[in-house]
């Protein structure tokens, strides 16, 4: 390898005469000379260097150099590698005389070499033992022109203040530098002479090297020089900023030390000490498990030792801090009174006997057995509106327990339930923990809301993570991250609540006790209006309790006209803005009224917003009436069927239908057809018409195989042309052998049914069990007919007994 090595002071300076001769270098056109290439380094003319030479065929051609003429031919490699080709030689090279040569103990040779011309390469004439070759020297032409040395002037002018900015930012560059540039008289020399002392790559520097025009090589050499000096100028100002803050800290350290001192001097200790000393106090006037203490300990050890200053210090003392908060021991007391609890819960919400008695048997358990029952995890479904929430609080009271709530809806970081680790900047424990130092017990009332809307994505998956915290075998010891101790979460009475059951994990749905609740009929709803709602508002607006009276009438109008809903959120969004309007009112000073009716309702809350299903004012061929379930409340739809003739047996499902209704239609056709000389239809009439089945509110999705039977019928009524009883809600699964099978929603569906006036309500057998749910004010208002196969409803949809008679006849 030919290297370039260190050189005192400047390369471009003249060999000593006992060194060189000038004869030895001959002024023929072309010379024919042996060539060493250079890894890392480019030289030019009047340049003195030393390099070190140690690959064989660079040291066979500096000793063919040295045995004849003392001249080599330079030139720089396109890549830095050991063995190399012509074709990756630069084709410009400096001619150099090889001066002292000294052989190295590892075989390698150190010489000092000057550069004299620029060579062009003409060819290679040999690249074996090494490379030879025959090249032509490069004349340099002077500015000829007036206008041309004013240009090589100025350029040269340029190029001094720039270098003379480059040696007083850099650190490698000796101030003689610049002194030595102002000595060099011609434009060409100069820029070699900066182009061999700044800091260049090796094609930076070649392409100096073959810049034959002075002028051209001086503008190259001003581009470079600038983008040099601004790289020296940022590198300086980092420096200087990072030797500030060194000294800063420095002074800091050395004042702090004498602070100290004086305080040591005066009794006084420093406010590390203070500050561990007061941390000390607290952790022994809390009752910590022995592992926390110990944990606290180790951090009160390693805060004493570290500098006021250091990041570390803020990050233990906020751990420190959490240790000392988090309620270890604290617990209140349960009331384990349960006549009172009972009144307190029935106080406070209306109906929910379900979620009652789960939480009495719970106190009752623990009033036998305090010390052998672990707290529940109980999970509330059910629609929006309906007192989840609230009925947490509610339990809290009853219990005499502190109450903390976290929502879940829309997280997706592991992190938000385990915290995250104290190596991240502002770490925090997880929105467990958060909420148990807000209670400031071990054992409150922990109610997270919206369980059933939680994501998951790269961060992680929450819902695993919550697996610890609902399994009372395993959040004895749950663990956060940024804790990293096991705290103890059974003692905690955890409830959940979701709309939907669905999107919880299967994993997490076995661990909580669910609860289902439903929606509230109108009977409940106007309960709870009269008792908690209308106080409510005429309250917050600003009415005393005898001022304004609502009507039954008016109540129920509001329910029925003026929302849609399974709980009764805008039945009090109503509510207050009738009040506010008698408000106004009253604040006008006119007289307002003091009861509300359902006349008056339009006045107040303008046009009905809702119109729930009504009973058809006649019998009609191929219309059935069923019933639907959805997140407001259940609600009749009516299912009509067309006959289309000249068809070509083709089924046309409409009514934005979901994939497992369009299925119940398929299964109520296919039984119809199969039975269609039971049912006195002519089996050929299939193949000759189309049929048109559409269930109305087509912007309203639909699914569920709740409507089979319905379809079923009426199907049966528009191919037998015989018109359904308009007073008959039916719902039921059928199956292609016409078994009716159970559904769900049954209270719902009655109150639906009860609310359009109709009587007769036809559910499958197996579903008798589901009428326990019902009010018993709906059952007696409704002729409730359980069926197991489709021949049961026939009698029952047709006005006349025409199925009837058909039946005996078989």
């Amino acid at each position: 390898m030919a290297q370039r090595g260190d050189f005192d002071q400047f390369p471009f300076l003249p060999f000593e005469d006992e060194f060189f001769d000038e004869d030895i270098f001959p002024d023929e056109e072309e010379l024919e000379l042996p060539v060493l290439p250079l890894l890392d380094t480019v030289i030019f003319p009047h340049m003195v260097s030393p390099l070190f030479v140690g690959r064989d065929f660079s040291l066979k051609a500096v000793e063919e150099a040295s045995n004849r003429s003392h001249t080599i031919l330079l030139v720089a490699q396109h890549e830095a590698v050991e063995e190399v080709e012509s074709d990756q030689l630069y084709r410009v090279g400096t001619e150099a005389v090889i001066g002292r040569v000294l052989r190295m103990p590892d075989g390698s040779t150190s010489m000092l070499v000057q550069g004299q011309r620029r060579l062009q390469i003409e060819d290679f004439v040999q690249e074996y033992p090494y490379f030879r070759a025959r090249a032509k020297p490069i004349y340099e032409q002077a500015p000829e022109s007036e206008e041309d040395r004013l240009a090589a002037e100025a350029l040269v002018r340029a190029a001094l203040v720039l270098f003379e900015k480059v040696v007083k930012f850099s650190r490698n560059l000796p101030d003689d530098a610049y002194v030595a540039a102002l000595n060099v008289d011609s434009p060409g020399d100069l820029a070699d002479f900066i182009a061999s002392t700044i800091q260049l790559s090796v094609a930076q520097r070649q392409e100096i090297l073959e810049a034959i025009d002075p002028v051209e090589r001086l503008q190259r050499l001003s581009i470079l020089l600038a983008q040099e000096l601004d790289v020296l100028e940022l590198e300086n100002k980092i420096h200087t900023e990072v030797q500030k803050e060194v000294d800063r800290s420095q002074r800091e350290y050395f004042l702090r030390e004498q602070m100290k001192a004086i305080q040591r001097e005066l009794g006084q200790d420093d406010p590390i000490a203070q500050e561990v000393n007061e941390l000390r106090e607290r952790i022994a006037e809390r009752d910590m498990p022995e592992a926390v203490v110990k944990k606290a300990e180790e951090e009160l050890s390693r805060l004493v030792i570290m500098p006021l200053a250091s990041p570390e210090v803020s990050v233990i003392r906020t751990y420190l801090d959490w240790l000392i908060a988090l309620p270890w021991s604290e617990m209140t007391e349960d009331l384990i009174d349960i006549q009172q609890a009972s009144k307190v819960l029935d106080d406070n919400h209306y109906g929910l006997p379900n979620v009652k008695e789960r939480i009495l048997e719970f106190m009752a358990v623990r009033k036998l057995a305090p010390d052998k029952m672990r707290s529940p995890v109980l999970c509330f479904i059910g629609p929006p509106g309906v007192g989840k929430t609230s009925l947490g609080r509610s339990i809290a009271e009853a219990l005499a327990r502190k109450f903390v709530r976290i929502s879940l809806g829309g997280i997706h970081d592991e992190a938000e339930i385990r915290g995250h680790r104290r190596t991240y900047v502002g770490a925090l424990p997880g929105r467990i923990l958060q909420a148990m130092r807000t209670a400031g017990t071990a054992n409150p009332v922990f109610m997270m809301d919206e369980i059933d809307k939680i994501g998951s994505d790269f961060r992680g998956d929450p819902a695993a993570a919550l697996l610890e915290v609902l399994d009372p075998e395993l959040n004895h010891e749950f663990s956060d991250h940024y804790l990293e101790l096991p705290y103890d979460l059974s003692r905690v009475l955890f409830i959940t609540t979701g709309n939907l059951i669905d999107p919880v994990p299967p994993a997490l749905q076995d661990r909580m006790e669910v609860i289902e609740i439903p929606g509230y009929t109108e009977e409940e709803k106007s309960e709870i209006a009269r008792r908690f709602l209308v106080p409510k508002q005429l309250d917050q607006n600003g009415l005393q309790p005898g001022q304004l009276r609502f009507s039954d009438e008016a109540l129920l109008q509001i329910i029925r006209l003026y929302t849609y809903e399974a709980g009764v959120r805008n039945l009090e969004r109503n509510i207050g803005a009738i009040c506010r309007k008698v408000a106004r009112i009253v604040a006008e000073g006119r007289k307002p009224p003091r009861h509300i009716r359902a006349t008056s309702l339009h006045r107040f809350l303008g046009p009905p917003r809702f119109f729930y299903g009504e009973m058809e004012q006649e019998d009609q061929v191929g219309v059935s009436t069923g019933v639907a379930v959805t997140q407001n409340g259940g609600d009749t739809m009516a299912i009509e069927v067309n006959i289309m003739e000249d068809g070509k047996a083709n089924l046309l499902l409409t009514g934005q239908l979901g994939e497992v209704m369009q299925e119940s239609a398929q299964a109520a056709l296919s039984y119809t057809r199969s039975n269609a000389r039971h049912l006195g239809i002519d089996t050929n009439l299939f193949e000759q018409i189309d049929i048109h089945i559409h269930i109305p509110e087509g912007g309203v999705p639909k699914d569920g195989p709740s409507a089979g039977l319905a379809i079923a019928i009426a199907l049966i009524s528009a191919l037998t042309k015989q018109p359904i009883r308009r007073d008959v809600v039916m719902t039921g699964e059928i199956t292609l052998r016409g078994r009716i099978l159970p559904i769900g929603g049954v209270k719902e569906k009655a109150l639906a049914t009860r609310r359009a006036g109709m009587r007769t309500f036809i559910l499958p057998k197996k579903n008798e069990p589901d009428l326990e749910d019902v009010p018993k004010s709906i059952l007696r208002d409704l002729e409730i007919v359980l069926v197991e196969h489709v021949d049961e409803v026939l009698p029952l949809a047709f006005p006349t007994d025409s199925f009837q008679d058909e039946k005996q006849d078989d």
